[in-house]
């Protein structure tokens, strides 16, 4: 064979080297995930975010036979968890669940560590639950929010009730409800929802304005007792439950939301991977089942629509917390 036909043979080896080898490179780079995925949850186990990730994720994984590990990072109400989510390496297997906490947070820390709307890709809308009114029955004797709230009046102060920790949701919720029900309650902050709760059914404090997932098991075995949901309609999951408008509040509307995230700068095709598999998760059976027990729908919000909506809810929270003259205790 002389050298010409050589190169030549060479060249024709490359490009059938190069053909075969096409597909099963576009296969690797399709075999999302390829390792496990890490997802931070910015507050302690047992709280609202929990109740909606350890489902969702469990499925995803049944769903791909790769692991979605669920790493709590609590502290700072949820803000120390995003901070640590912003600086994940952007490779496609670390994500970030972070909720309306988040979009309230801006208003109440002067400085954080991370901006939700540029420093994080908006994958999608987890889930949205209307905010809920509870107490202990134990401490409190109101059988019906109207009961509540002449007691609360006739005992300025006496009360309190606990939160997800300063600027989160919980805290919020309950600054919103004092100002529109002129009613004086002391706010006990916690580092998440879920030791806030378990203070709440242990009978350490009075009461607290929580999400409606985290709250519905206790809810449901009656060791907290429900005044009124904060939306406009009664939850499906819970018809029982008395609107804050039929309490006499008709503008207490308050819902928390969870959402994903992926770290600026992950790779757009791991990032409708991740959407593809969420939907999978959710449109399941399973999970809608268990969406409709923590008293929610399954959401349609993804990518750029969500990302508008949580730039709304920014816009919406400072406001509140403006009017309220909500601050870090």
């Amino acid at each position: 064979m002389n050298p010409a036909q050589a190169f030549s043979r060479r060249q024709v080896l490359a490009a059938g080297a190069a053909t075969l080898g096409a597909p099963l490179l576009a296969h690797a780079q399709a075999a999302w995930p390829a390792k496990p995925v890490n997802i931070v949850v910015p507050f302690p186990p047992g709280g609202g975010t929990d109740a909606f990730a350890r489902p969702l994720f469990a499925a995803m994984s049944k769903n791909t036979g790769r692991q979605f590990v669920i790493d709590n990072k609590g502290g700072a109400g949820g803000t120390l968890g995003a901070g640590i989510a912003a600086r994940a390496a952007a490779d496609g297997h670390n994500f970030f669940m972070g909720a309306v906490h988040h979009a309230i947070a801006p208003a109440m820390y002067p400085k954080l560590e991370y901006n939700i709307e540029s420093d994080f890709i908006p994958v999608g809308l987890v889930s949205s639950v209307p905010q809920v009114v509870v107490v202990n029955p134990a401490r409190v004797q109101a059988t019906t929010l109207a009961q509540f709230l002449e007691y609360a009046r006739a005992n300025p102060g006496k009360l309190n009730y606990g939160s997800a920790g300063n600027g989160t949701s919980h805290h919020l919720a309950g600054e919103l409800f004092k100002l529109q029900t002129r009613t004086q309650i002391a706010h006990i902050p916690y580092s998440g929802a879920g030791p806030a709760l378990r203070d709440l059914v242990g009978g350490q404090i009075d009461m607290m304005f929580d999400g409606l997932g985290s709250s519905a098991a206790h809810i449901k075995g009656g060791r907290i007792r429900a005044l009124a949901v904060a939306s406009e309609k009664r939850s499906p999951g819970f018809p029982e439950l008395p609107t804050s408008a039929e309490g006499g509040v008709p503008t207490y509307q308050v819902a928390t939301w969870y959402g994903i995230w992926a770290p600026k700068g992950t790779p757009r095709e791991a990032v409708g991977a991740m959407q593809a598999e969420m939907r999978k998760a959710l449109n399941g059976d399973d999970l809608k089942g268990i969406w409709l027990g923590l008293g929610t729908d399954t959401p349609n919000l993804w990518g750029d629509d969500f990302g508008r909506f949580v730039s709304a809810e920014i816009r919406r929270w400072a406001e509140v917390v403006k009017a309220s003259g909500a601050k870090l205790d």
